[in-house]
């Protein structure tokens, strides 16, 4: 198969390796006539997966994007394939009803005691006289409380944040809300009666119950630490349904055994929580749902296709979002470091081939911008050879139409 990235014309057939498995109706969005997809593909123009670690995978130079069924990348070298020109796609807010109904559950189960008491009715001896009577008995060693009344605090106002916060509101819940880099999207989809917390200080102060809805970064790495878990009102139910390292463990355990925080709910299990009576410890179920691995898969697909066909971005976590219509068969896909005078290198490269420029779109996102250019007539190898010998550029892909 021709090889995209060295300037040859978009291949009849893109090769997609599967490291995972991955829903059927994600894999029915590749059509079989362009596509070839399994989990032997040597050479693949891309790879679908979903938790599979490929930090130690040698990642072959034919690779030209990596999509993730999920919302988090960790598990993907993703600074590595950003030199590279090789974005990292998601699937942000896919999976987000899922873990919004895990996280509610995780709040009943911590509010009426529901882990204990169903250790409890399992302890039973059903075979023993007076079971009815013990149950009585024992019941009362697992009253609760009801949410209505009570405040959620929620740290990162996403898709699951908002929805979090909309169905808390819902159940009578007071709700305050902090994210310093809430999108657009997500304000308007935000609940009014949401109050704007300044700080995850403010959130752990007022709230109940906190639960957390970040990313795994350098600056949410042990967001909720030593330091400011003592802030938490007595009492309160602490909730991480993101990813384990926003919450150090260390300084949780020591507020559960000074009785400050009434209980700990995660999707994070680990030697030093399983066992502890107050931690309700699951194991990765927050996508863990046929109808969120479905959307998943369909959307990193859907994503996949129009990038590979069409040069498209649309979330990934390491490019700008690039999107534009077809108004020629022609189209040239360039990333590249953001630096000065790029665009006019670019521009030079093709005006001295005696190409027309007939429509042009750049975005930049931090170190990395992407060019999507679209001429007027057939491009030439070494028109191509020409862009990818400007310094600081990372890949370019000739992506005429299939019909060109």
């Amino acid at each position: 198969m021709a090889d995209a990235s060295v300037g040859a014309a978009v291949p009849a057939q893109f090769k997609v390796l599967v490291l995972n498995q991955i829903a059927a109706g994600g894999l029915k969005r590749l059509p079989a006539e362009r596509y070839v997809v399994g989990k032997d593909i040597t050479a693949p123009d891309a790879v679908l997966v979903r938790s599979a670690d490929m930090h130690a995978l040698s990642i072959p130079a034919s690779v030209l994007a990596i999509a993730r069924a999920g919302a988090g990348t960790n598990n993907i070298p993703v600074r590595a394939m950003s030199e590279r020109g090789v974005p990292v796609f998601n699937a942000p807010g896919a999976n987000a009803n899922a873990v919004k109904e895990l996280v509610l559950a995780a709040m009943l189960m911590s509010a009426r005691n529901l882990a204990p008491a169903l250790r409890f009715v399992a302890s039973l001896d059903p075979h023993a006289p007076g079971m009815d009577q013990a149950v009585e008995d024992g019941k009362k060693a697992f009253a609760g409380f009801e949410l209505a009344g009570h405040t959620l605090g929620i740290v990162g106002l996403g898709k699951v944040g908002c929805l979090v916060a909309d169905a808390a509101i819902k159940l009578g819940m007071q709700v305050y809300g902090y994210d310093p880099h809430i999108t657009v999207d997500a304000a308007w989809s935000l609940p009014a009666q949401v109050k704007k917390a300044a700080s995850v200080a403010e959130v752990l102060k007022h709230a109940d119950f906190v639960t957390l809805h970040v990313p795994l970064i350098d600056a949410t790495r042990d967001l909720v630490n030593a330091d400011n878990i003592g802030l938490m009102r007595a009492g309160a139910v602490l909730l991480n349904f993101s990813r384990e390292g926003v919450v150090n463990e260390p300084a949780v355990l020591t507020a559960l055994d000074a009785q400050r925080l009434r209980g700990y709910a995660c999707d994070f299990p680990s030697a030093a929580l399983n066992g502890n009576p107050r931690v309700i410890a699951l194991p990765h179920l927050g996508a863990s749902t046929a109808e969120a691995e479905e959307n998943c898969a369909v959307m990193v697909a859907e994503q996949l296709r129009d990038f590979l066909e069409h040069g498209n971005v649309n979330n990934a976590v390491n490019f700008p979002a690039v999107s534009m219509a077809r108004e020629s068969a022609y189209r040239v896909a360039i990333a590249n470091a953001n630096v000065p005078n790029m665009l006019g290198q670019i521009s030079t490269a093709m005006a001295n081939a005696g190409l027309n420029i007939h429509n042009m779109v750049n975005k930049s996102r931090g170190d990395m911008a992407y060019t999507l250019v679209d001429v007027d007539s057939v491009v030439n190898v070494g028109v191509l050879d020409a862009i990818r010998a400007i310094d600081g550029v990372l890949s370019v892909r000739y992506l005429p139409h299939h019909d060109a």
